[in-house]
């Protein structure tokens, strides 16, 4: 599957709102229009772009906070949000994601990033693990930080795995 980034813009704003996630899975992860609200809330630090597939198709949103300065470590460099498409799920979307945020965290000078998840029968932790994050032992929020070390010279990210 060829997939391609692209930043959220008023010809595809509208089509990333339609983003529908499993049933089982909303009220694990935010809605794309509440993750939009926050970036556009926070637009020095949010970084909200689409996955598209062929004919521009909107496959997932993934949006990663950078923020240096924040007094929370957790906060200062990761994925603040990923949503997948419900038919796209187990195609590579995810991943695909993952590595987007770990290049341009690499593009920063960033050597790892976070991300919070909910332990939920129906949330990403598996996903995560998959990808290479570990827990740090700290939750935040009743979710657990997690944290992929991004190997030096390797700006492609997490190994390859199902997401």
């Amino acid at each position: 599957m060829e997939l391609r980034l692209a930043p959220v813009t008023p010809d595809n704003v509208a089509a990333a709102c339609r983003l529908r996630i499993r049933p089982e899975q909303e009220g694990v992860v935010a809605p794309v229009a509440v993750s939009l609200a926050e970036a556009y809330a926070s637009p020095d630090v949010a970084w909200p772009r689409l996955v598209l597939g062929a004919e521009d198709e909107v496959l997932g949103f993934v949006m990663a906070s950078f923020d240096p300065g924040n007094e929370i470590e957790a906060f200062r460099c990761g994925i603040w949000r990923l949503n997948v498409a419900a038919d796209a799920q187990g195609l590579g979307v995810g991943r695909f994601a993952v590595r987007a945020v770990a290049e341009e965290a690499r593009r920063r000078g960033n050597d790892r990033i976070t991300v919070l998840w909910e332990r939920h029968p129906h949330g990403p932790e598996g996903f995560y693990l998959r990808l290479g994050f570990r827990p740090t032992g700290e939750e935040l929020f009743g979710e657990v930080v997690g944290e992929l070390v991004l190997p030096p010279g390797n700006p492609a990210g997490p190994p390859a795995a199902d997401g």
